[in-house]
C-alpha cells in the first residue's frame, strides 16, 4: 500500500496564513503512537504445530512472542463455548438451542465460519457494537447537570450508529459524518443525526442567557475533548488549561483544534408534518402565549423577583406538550463565530493570545501555518484525522475492535496511548493490523472477522500449564489462554430476556422509560419526567434502546458496571460485590424473567425432566448440563422447591454470566 509522508501532506491542506508556532524535540516526536505505522513481517515457523496453529497472522504475532517467553497457547476452546463467546461478542445475545443443535451436528471444516459469517450480517451486530461506540460518544437523551432536560430527537444518533455499523460503513466516513455530517449533507436526515455527535455531552442550562461565555466555553470544550478521546486516543483535554504534562500537546494545540468547532451551534430541525405542527400549536397555544409574557416581564429583573419568575418559567414549560420530533444535530453559524483565544487556566475571563486551526503539533513539521478560512471548517478537522498518513485513528479503532473480542486492548487504555497510557503489547501486530484496517477500505467487519477466526480467539478459557503460565503473565497480556469474562449489563439484561422468552426485538425509536422505583424518581429535579411507556411490551426491548439518562441510571445496569454517561468510556469494568448477587436474586427484573423463563421451560419441554433440563441449561448457559449438574438439579427439582427457583438460580449461575 503506498504510504503518504504527513510531513509533505499537511502543510498543503494547512497553510493559508503563518503565525509564530513553537517546536518539538525529537524525542517527543519519537514517542511511539505518533510514529508512521511500521510494515511488520508476519512471524514465520518451523515445525507443522506451529504452522497448523498459526491459522492467520494474528496467531503468528501472537505465537512468536509467546514462543520467546516460552509459553505455549492453550487448546481449542469447547464448540458449545466457542459458539456462546462469539454469539455474544458479535451480537449480545445467546444462541437459541437450534442454533447450538445445528453447530455440533456441524462436522464440516467451514461450520465456525458460517456461524461468523451470519452473525455479522444480523441486524443485532449493529445494536451490540452500536453500544461499545455510544459508551465512547458519551452517548445520552438528556442534558445532566440540575435539570437533566431530555433532548428531543437524540435518539437519532443511537439509531444512526446502529444502521453504520450493520451496512458495514467505513470507519472513515463513520468520524467524517459525526464531525461534518451536516456540513457535507444538509438536506440528509441521517447524516445530520450523525453531527449531533457534538452535542452529546453534558449541557449546563442556566435559567437565563445559554449564549454567555461561560456558557460557550463548556460547550466547545466538550466537543474538544472528544475529539481527543473518541477518535485520536490522546488525553486533549488535559492541555486546556496548560501545556500537557506528559503528551507533546501544546495548550495552542488545544485551542487550535476547539477553532475548529469555533462557529459551530446547537440546532434542532423541525421534521413536524403541518397537521403535527397545527395540533402542537393549538394545545400550546395558551402557555405559549404566557411564557412570551413572563419573558418580557423578566426583563430587567433581578434577585429574589426573577428567581420566581424563573420559577414560573419552569412549570409553564412543563405545561407544554411533548415537542413535535426534531432532529437534534449543530450548524455553522458564521456570523456567530466564537473567538478562539488560549485561556491562561481554562479562566474564559482572561482570553490570551488568539489562535486558528491546525491540527496536533506533534504530528506536523515545525513552523506549520493555522488555517483561517471558515469554510467547511469540520470537514477539514475530519480529513485530517482520517488521512492514511495520521498514525493515531486506525490503530485506536483496531485497538477497540480487539478490546471488544478479547476483554482487553493491545493497548489497555483505549483512549490514552499517550506516555502515561499503557504501551502496546504486540505492537507489531496493532501495526499490521492497523494497516490492514485502511488497506481494507476502514470496513469494520473483515476485522472482525479476522480476529473471530484466529486460532488466539478460539483457545480455551483454561491451559493444561495454568499455574505457570499464570504466575508469568497474570494479565493474560500474551495470550496464552482466552481471558474469561463476565457479561456486561447489557448483555445480562438481555440474555436473560432472550432465555426467557420475553425480548422483544423491535428496533430504533425514542428511548424506552421503564418502571423504576418511587423513590429515585422522586430525586430528579422534575419527576414529570420518567413517563413509563404504556406499551409493557416495550420494557422488553434490548438495552441499548433503553432512555439513557443521566440523572437516573436503572439500578440493574448501574450496580454492574455501566458507565455514568458523563464522559467517555473507553472500557467496561468489571467490579464483584454483594449489591450484584441482591439484585440478581432479589431483583424485580430477576424475578420477573425468571418466572417467564420456568414457564418457558415447561412448555415448550413437557413434563420430562431430562427434557427440561436440557432445555433449561441450553437456554442459560449455552451447553447440556453435566452429569453432576444434571443429579443436582433433578434432586433440586424432585424435592419441594419449584421450576421458577431453579429458573432464578439458573439466572446466578457462573455459566450463565460469564464467557468461558
Amino acid at each position: 500500500m503506498k504510504r503518504f509522508i504527513l510531513a509533505s501532506l499537511l502543510p498543503l491542506a494547512f497553510a493559508e496564513s503563518v503565525a509564530p508556532l513553537g517546536t518539538y524535540t525529537p524525542l517527543e516526536r519519537k514517542h511511539w503512537a505518533f510514529q508512521p505505522h511500521a510494515n511488520p513481517a508476519v512471524p514465520s515457523f518451523q515445525t507443522p504445530e506451529d504452522r497448523n496453529w498459526a491459522r492467520n497472522p494474528i496467531d503468528a504475532f501472537i505465537l512468536a512472542k509467546l514462543q520467546k517467553e516460552g509459553m505455549r497457547p492453550a487448546p481449542p476452546a469447547a464448540k458449545e463455548a466457542l459458539l456462546r463467546r462469539v454469539s455474544m461478542d458479535l451480537t449480545g445475545l445467546p444462541p437459541t438451542p437450534a442454533e447450538i443443535r445445528a453447530f455440533l451436528a456441524d462436522g464440516s471444516a467451514k461450520a465456525y465460519e458460517h456461524v461468523v459469517d451470519r452473525l455479522l450480517a444480523s441486524p443485532r451486530y449493529g445494536e451490540r457494537w452500536g453500544q461499545h461506540w455510544l459508551d465512547v460518544a458519551r452517548f445520552s437523551e438528556t442534558d445532566g447537570f440540575e435539570y437533566d432536560a431530555h433532548r428531543n430527537g437524540a435518539w437519532r444518533f443511537r439509531d444512526w450508529v446502529i444502521a453504520s455499523l450493520n451496512s458495514d460503513k467505513p470507519y472513515n466516513e463513520f468520524i467524517l459524518e459525526q464531525l461534518a455530517g451536516d456540513e457535507i449533507a444538509a438536506n440528509d436526515q441521517a447524516k445530520q443525526s450523525a453531527a449531533g455527535f457534538q452535542r452529546l455531552g453534558p449541557l449546563r442550562k442556566n435559567a437565563g442567557n445559554q449564549e454567555v461565555a461561560s456558557s460557550r466555553n463548556e460547550v466547545l470544550t466538550e466537543m474538544t475533548n472528544a475529539v481527543g478521546s473518541s477518535f485520536l486516543g490522546v488525553t486533549l483535554g488535559c492541555a486546556r488549561c496548560h501545556d500537557h504534562k506528559f503528551d507533546p500537546i501544546r495548550q495552542s494545540d488545544y485551542y487550535r483544534i476547539q477553532g475548529y468547532f469555533a462557529a459551530t451551534w446547537e440546532k434542532d430541525v423541525d421534521l413536524a408534518t403541518p397537521a403535527e405542527r397545527d395540533a402542537w400549536n393549538k394545545l400550546s397555544a395558551k402557555t405559549t402565549k404566557e411564557i412570551r409574557t413572563l419573558k418580557e416581564e423578566m426583563k430587567g429583573k433581578m434577585g429574589s423577583e426573577l428567581a420566581d419568575l424563573e420559577k414560573k418559567m419552569e412549570d409553564l414549560n412543563d405545561q407544554l406538550p411533548p415537542p413535535p420530533p426534531a432532529l437534534f444535530t449543530v450548524e455553522n453559524k458564521f456570523d456567530k463565530v466564537s473567538p478562539i483565544n488560549l485561556l491562561p487556566r481554562g479562566d474564559y475571563s482572561k482570553p490570551g493570545d488568539k489562535v486558528g486551526m491546525r491540527p496536533l503539533g506533534v504530528l506536523l513539521p515545525d513552523g506549520t501555518a493555522e488555517k483561517t478560512s471558515l469554510e467547511n471548517p469540520r470537514t477539514k478537522l475530519a480529513e485530517w484525522i482520517t488521512d492514511v498518513a495520521n498514525p493515531l485513528p486506525s490503530r485506536v479503532m483496531v485497538n477497540r475492535l480487539w478490546l471488544g473480542h478479547f476483554g482487553r486492548g493491545l493497548v489497555a487504555t483505549p483512549n490514552d496511548f499517550g506516555r502515561m497510557g499503557e504501551k502496546p503489547s504486540h505492537p507489531d501486530l496493532l501495526d499490521y493490523l492497523a494497516n490492514q484496517f485502511i488497506a481494507g477500505g476502514w470496513k469494520m467487519k473483515p476485522m472482525h472477522k479476522m480476529l473471530v477466526m484466529s486460532n488466539t480467539y478460539r483457545q480455551s478459557s483454561h491451559s493444561p500449564n495454568e499455574k505457570v503460565a499464570d504466575e508469568q503473565d497474570p494479565e493474560n497480556k500474551l495470550l496464552w489462554h482466552f481471558g474469561r469474562r463476565r457479561l456486561e449489563a447489557e448483555e445480562m439484561r438481555d440474555a436473560m430476556l432472550a432465555a426467557s422468552g420475553l425480548l422483544n426485538t423491535k428496533m430504533g425509536g425514542a428511548g424506552v422509560i421503564v418502571p423504576v422505583e418511587k423513590d429515585l424518581i422522586n430525586l430528579l429535579y422534575k419527576p414529570s419526567q420518567w413517563t413509563v411507556a404504556a406499551d409493557k411490551t416495550e420494557h422488553d426491548r434490548r438495552s441499548v434502546y433503553l432512555i439513557a439518562k443521566r440523572n437516573l441510571r436503572l439500578p440493574f445496569m448501574e450496580v454492574f458496571d455501566a458507565p455514568d454517561l458523563q464522559s467517555s468510556c473507553a472500557r467496561r469494568e468489571a467490579s464483584t460485590h454483594a449489591p450484584q448477587a441482591l439484585e440478581l436474586m432479589n431483583g424485580e427484573l430477576s424475578n420477573r424473567l425468571a418466572e417467564a423463563l420456568a414457564a418457558r421451560i415447561t412448555k415448550e419441554a413437557g413434563p420430562d425432566r431430562s427434557k427440561q433440563l436440557s432445555l433449561a441449561y441450553l437456554l442459560t448457559a449455552g451447553r447440556e448440563p453435566k452429569p453432576k449438574e444434571r443429579e443436582l438439579a433433578l434432586a433440586y427439582l424432585n424435592g419441594s422447591n419449584s421450576m421458577r427457583e431453579f429458573a432464578l438460580t439458573l439466572l446466578n449461575l457462573n455459566a450463565f454470566l460469564y464467557l468461558e
